[in-house]
């Protein structure tokens, strides 16, 4: 039993790890490849227009996204509300039970 919580838990924390890992990946790809459309753009035509806020700004809320999804910052659905919905229901579905 202990054994299979032990191997349980490494495999939660390896899922974890590679989440992370996928998530720096993404913003580090976001800030290479979004220097290099600077630097393009602004070798090109000097910041006249910047064009590459639009890819930026785009690539950017995807990030964004990522990053609430990555490390649970979603005030609403975040891991704490789901925690405490499954204790919820769990309580009203025991209540349900006794009377049954």
């Amino acid at each position: 039993m202990e054994h299979s919580n032990k191997e349980s838990k490494y495999i939660r924390v390896k899922e974890r790890v590679d989440e992370l890992k996928k998530f720096y990946a993404n913003l580090w790809s976001y800030i290479m490849v979004i220097s290099a459309l600077a630097l393009i753009n602004y070798l090109t035509n000097e910041f006249r227009y910047m064009w590459f806020l639009w890819a930026a700004f785009g690539w950017g809320i995807g990030v964004l996204f990522h990053a609430i999804g990555t490390f649970n910052l979603n005030p609403f659905f975040g891991k704490n509300w789901e925690e405490r919905k499954i204790k919820e229901l769990m309580e009203e579905d025991e209540k349900t039970k006794k009377w049954r």
